[in-house]
């Protein structure tokens, strides 16, 4: 647990209470405040001559992505969120495709699809929901299998192993995955995975503020999406159509906030300094540990205890009167569907999940 005691001094809000609210809102680092202050003092001092090398900071912001999931920079695009990007793609692919869903998934997801009319399916999130998704594809001959990796919910995680088998038995099938409770947690090998186009905004996992996300889109199924969008900043990118961003500059069609992508690029170099391998063996440290001592309260989803894997965050049953003490002693999270989420990254301890029990039991 030596990585938090070191993160603690980089992420202040870490010693005002447990942070326990990476689900909805990642710490801002020293280090990025550092970093965006001497942005934003180039810009006061030198005006127009301090974006005349954006275009480069941007190129350097799609290599970190790619390096950060194991891609290709040009199939990387950035978006200033993933809800305009995934509607920038949508807008793009054949209003004849059939598409799965999982029902209660994050609305920026199922809402670009409902919205369009689609012929769509649901299956609901259970403990055994991955056989579901399979005998519906097979049965319903669903083209498209559209979902979030983690649930914003309840932490839900998907089965990646599930996905190269769906992948291998359906080969024509096109997996679209929302990565924003994800990305951050840990390593990702995007490009051996089974995942066809991942997205993810910046602001929760990846600790990058807000304004900034990206979306990854493999080759081979480029050929789905006749993208449409453009503008002046998509053919300010001209330069780049050498090395195959044909696609992926028609979701870029505005300018690019340096400052927000910057963040974006400089808070992924962070986390690949500090080592994914190191960040995902703590969280997965402090997951277990969660599950173990919240479970023989009976306040984890019944479902929780019969999966082998789960997200860094965590859905509790309780009521207003336990979310009131929690924020009162300085514990920060939210309230979701019907209880509270309690989501702990790397900058969390051992320590900071005992304070929350405390104040559960004493509660019960």
């Amino acid at each position: 647990m030596g990585i938090s005691k070191v993160m603690n001094e980089k992420f202040p809000a870490t010693q005002e209470g447990v942070y326990a609210n990476t689900a909805t809102s990642g710490l801002m680092s020293e280090d990025l405040l550092h970093w965006r202050r001497a942005h934003d003092t180039d810009f006061l001092k030198y005006g127009s001559g301090a974006t005349t090398t954006t275009h480069l900071l941007l190129k350097d912001t799609r290599q970190t992505i790619a390096d950060f999931f194991n891609f290709t920079h040009e199939n990387v695009a950035l978006v200033p969120s993933f809800s305009q990007g995934i509607n920038l793609l949508l807008e793009g692919l054949d209003g004849r495709e059939h598409v799965l869903l999982l029902e209660g998934d994050y609305p920026s997801l199922n809402w670009p699809f409902e919205s369009r009319g689609y012929a769509i399916s649901y299956v609901s999130v259970t403990h055994d929901f991955e056989s579901i998704i399979y005998e519906t594809i097979k049965r319903q001959g669903c083209t498209i299998f559209a979902c979030s990796a983690v649930q914003w919910l309840n932490g839900f995680k998907i089965d990646f192993d599930f996905l190269r088998t769906l992948k291998s038995d359906f080969p024509d099938l096109l997996i679209i995955m929302d990565g924003t409770q994800f990305c951050g947690t840990g390593y990702f090998d995007f490009d051996a995975s089974a995942v066809d186009v991942l997205g993810a905004s910046g602001y929760k996992w990846l600790l990058a503020g807000y304004g900034n996300a990206f979306l990854m889109i493999k080759p081979e199924v480029q050929h789905r999406f006749e993208l449409r969008s453009s503008g002046y900043g998509s053919s300010r990118n001209a330069p780049y159509q050498k090395d195959g961003r044909l696609f992926c500059k028609k979701l870029e069609p505005g300018h690019l906030d340096s400052l927000s992508f910057g963040s974006l690029n400089f808070s992924m170099r962070f986390l690949m300094d500090i080592g994914l391998e190191r960040i995902e063996r703590h969280n997965q440290e402090l997951s277990q540990y969660f599950r173990t001592v919240m479970e023989p309260l009976g306040l984890l989803e019944p479902f929780v205890s019969l999966r082998n894997d789960h997200g860094t965050m965590f859905n509790i049953k309780c009521d207003d009167v336990l979310y009131g003490e929690l924020c009162s002693k300085n514990v920060v999270c939210a309230q979701r569907g019907d209880g509270i989420r309690l989501g702990f990254h790397f900058y969390n301890t051992i320590s900071n999940v005992n304070d929350v029990l405390t104040i559960v039991k004493n509660h019960l």
